[in-house]
């Protein structure tokens, strides 16, 4: 039984859909302005859909794939109404989200027989980092699992006291070190006890800072390998989180991250505040990194695993075109 089996399918699609309302909303908006007074899908609609990408932060060079898709399609199909241009539009992104290696994610799982589980978290600061990581959490004590929490940003006294009232709030045990301390220390203080307490899942907090690419890369080198040493091939997961609302800056964060270190998943938050969701496509599809989790609110049930046809269906479905 998943994590969210304590929630039902409807409730998942309510939160979804009223997470991404502002996007929904303002693709819609425009795509009817798009296509008014036309009858089928002809260059002028193309060159205004276009606009409507771009405009809703999906990015230059995904933009480019989608209207190649839909040009394909019209070529193909010789007529093209613009009745059905919510339904390619749909199929076509979904195919873009799967080729990226997203799948269909059902809950927030772990693969059985890897105990701990360590997940290191990178992400500049202000992006929602402390955040998901208290998200995550929770998610993961719902599901029976023992959690260790580990304060690695060690240069931010705020990010210590932050991450410690969520572990205090979710009821799960945080290690920490004084402010400046080496946070490869703090990363083998953490792996060292949850191992010693039978911990299922670790999560490591890791500083922000995206001015000097070298140290940065320096730095998550030597906490993952600090971790090999208690636990091979650690850590399982290296978890980018990207704040939605800031649109193409979300993807230039992005890029700068995976250059600094080996970035094995998204968590693309604070989606609900924003008409910018569909960086969500672009960075997905430029990147080939999948997305993994959404942040779609401020409970801590507003974090979702993310679900590509789930995604699609909540931006395009009730279109009124």
């Amino acid at each position: 039984m998943g994590i969210f089996s304590i929630f039902s399918k409807k409730e998942k699609k309510e939160v979804l859909d009223a997470g991404l309302e502002k996007t929904k909303t303002g693709i819609f908006d425009k795509i009817t302005r798009a296509i008014a007074g036309k009858s089928k899908v002809d260059d002028e609609v193309l060159d205004n859909l276009e606009d409507v990408l771009l405009t809703s932060d999906v990015g230059v060079d995904t933009t480019v794939e989608i209207i190649h898709k839909i040009e394909e399609r019209v070529a193909r199909d010789k007529y093209v109404g613009t009745a059905e241009l919510n339904k390619i539009l749909k199929e076509e992104i979904t195919a873009l989200l799967t080729r990226s290696g997203n799948d269909d994610a059902e809950d927030f799982e772990i693969p059985a027989g890897r105990r701990p589980y360590v997940i290191m978290v990178v992400g500049v600061n202000g992006v929602g980092k402390t955040t998901t990581i208290g998200k995550l959490a929770y998610q993961f004590k719902q599901a029976g699992k023992k959690v260790y929490l580990g304060a690695a940003d060690t240069f931010r006294a705020a990010a210590v006291e932050q991450l410690c009232i969520w572990g205090e709030r979710v009821g799960v045990p945080v290690v920490k070190q004084q402010m400046g301390s080496d946070p490869a220390s703090v990363a083998f203080d953490t792996i060292n006890s949850a191992k010693a307490n039978d911990a299922d899942v670790v999560i490591i907090d890791t500083a922000g800072r995206l001015h000097n690419k070298v140290n940065l890369m320096n730095e998550l080198t030597k906490i993952k390998n600090v971790m090999k040493k208690i636990v091979p091939d650690t850590p399982d997961e290296v978890l980018l989180v990207l704040d939605g609302s800031t649109g193409q800056n979300a993807f230039e964060q992005a890029k700068q991250f995976i250059k600094a270190t080996e970035v094995t998943a998204l968590a693309i938050t604070k989606l609900d505040g924003t008409a910018k969701g569909g960086v969500v496509i672009g960075i997905s599809n430029q990147l080939k990194v999948p997305v993994k989790y959404i942040g779609l609110g401020e409970k801590m049930t507003d974090l979702q695993p993310f679900n590509r046809s789930e995604f699609v269906d909540s931006l395009f479905n009730d279109a009124k075109l």
